[in-house]
């Protein structure tokens, strides 16, 4: 399995070294020879799918991917032409750690790819109060990132009106932007993942839904043929509660709002005076990206959302929230008001009560492994997060596993950039 090595153990070091002490943060895939010759079938091509097939296959498992769609699936949350790489989780020691070791491998891949599929533009995050709040998102995370050694620049009134004019000034107070921060591509690295996993050996169904999941383990699939492995691995995102209906009320699948923007001054919102945002994101919700090669702007919610109860319902972005959008955009980018609306989109979170990803082997179901739960903040992981699945799926020691155990229902929570109401 050598040849999809995409790196060597050795390379980036960050302050405060990811879980308090230091840690290497590797180049690429992660690889363990297992030479079991075990088999496993993944179903779901996303983000968690790809990355853990990769992995698995490294290990020598044989690995069967299935995907209810093409790849990269277009209704997919790892879909859309953005997702946001920040290392910015106000003061939690787990993600922020994550987060350290990914973005190494971010620019790994960039290099081994040969064309960024990762723009380290930077993440600008500002408040509506004159300070930041304590306590707050914005205010945590530049403590606990300044705490740790990164470069975060403290953005005020002033220097907003300066160095970001698309901004209105007069509305936003203070802030910080991380250089360290950006966004990936991220329908297009799906579709890189894809390339690599079929390199390596990986068997890619398309077109191929999940009806149910059987005990043996097995899934069984719309068209009534059953697959059959030693380990199921289900990593299939905002269906995942309607496939195992025990987990309702620990998962649920919300639908959040996001249009593209086509201005007719693309320039005007690219960095670095518009790099990735967040509007007081903590408690609206509101960030968005640069103008991508196409010219467009990407804006969307990370809010509460709206609540899926059928998987089969219809989608789409409503009129109420075209008008919030609307009346976001004419208090905070007045200039961007007006631009035409060339595509919307419904992304559908898979949310566990507290916010943190469900990864682990089904407590009921023998040889069933859930990786789920992403809650909207789990692309930017996507170096890390196979060796992670692989190892929960081999029951191997890894040092974040814990937070993402099988756990009880329990009071509602979300992670200090998600907007609660």
């Amino acid at each position: 399995m050598a040849a999809i090595a995409r790196g060597a153990a050795t390379g980036f070091r960050f302050p405060g070294g990811g879980l308090g002490v230091e840690r290497w943060a590797f180049h690429g895939f992660y690889h363990m020879t297992n030479d079991t010759g075990q088999s496993i079938v993944i179903a779901g091509g996303g983000v968690f799918g790809f990355t853990a097939a990769l992995e698995l296959r490294a290990r020598s498992w044989e690995v069967t991917l299935l995907e209810q769609g093409s790849v990269p699936h277009p209704d997919a949350a790892s879909t859309d032409i953005s997702k946001v790489v920040r290392l910015d989780y106000g003061a939690d020691a787990i993600y922020t750690g994550m987060a350290e070791q990914s973005l190494p491998g971010w620019l790994a891949w960039n290099a081994a790819w040969g064309r960024d599929f990762f723009h380290q533009d930077g993440f600008l995050v500002m408040t509506r109060d004159e300070e930041m709040p304590p306590g707050s998102f914005e205010a945590e995370s530049h403590r606990f990132l300044t705490g740790r050694g990164h470069p975060v620049v403290r953005t005020r009134r002033t220097d907003l009106a300066a160095r970001h004019p698309a901004w209105n000034a007069a509305l936003y107070g203070d802030g910080y932007l991380n250089p360290a921060g950006g966004w990936a591509e991220s329908g297009a690295v799906v579709g890189q993942l894809a390339r690599l996993a079929g390199e390596a050996g990986v068997k890619i169904v398309e077109n191929c839904p999940v009806a149910a999941v059987l005990d043996d383990p097995a899934v069984r699939t719309a068209d009534g043929r059953l697959w059959r492995a030693d380990r199921v691995l289900l990593a299939t995102g905002g269906w995942t509660p309607f496939l195992l209906p025990e987990l309702t009320g620990c998962l649920r699948t919300t639908a959040q709002p996001v249009i593209h923007l086509k201005p007719d001054r693309p320039g005007d919102y690219r960095p670095p005076h518009f790099p990735v945002w967040g509007a007081d994101i903590g408690r609206t919700g509101w960030y968005g990206f640069p103008a991508n090669a196409e010219g467009i702007v990407k804006v969307a919610n990370h809010g509460p959302g709206r609540p899926v109860l059928d998987p089969m319902q219809p989608r789409g972005v409503t009129e109420a929230e075209l008008d919030r959008f609307r009346a976001f955009l004419g208090n905070t980018f007045p200039d961007l008001a007006t631009a035409p609306i060339v595509a919307t989109r419904e992304c559908w979170y898979c949310d566990s009560h507290d916010g943190h990803f469900w990864i682990d082997h089904h407590p009921d179901r023998s040889g069933v492994v859930v990786a789920a739960g992403d809650s909207g903040h789990a692309f930017k992981f996507a170096p890390v997060l196979g060796r992670l699945i692989a190892d929960i799926v081999e029951k191997r020691e890894n040092p974040w596993s814990e937070r993402f155990r099988w756990r009880e229902s329990g009071a509602g929570s979300a992670e200090d950039a998600r907007a609660t109401g």
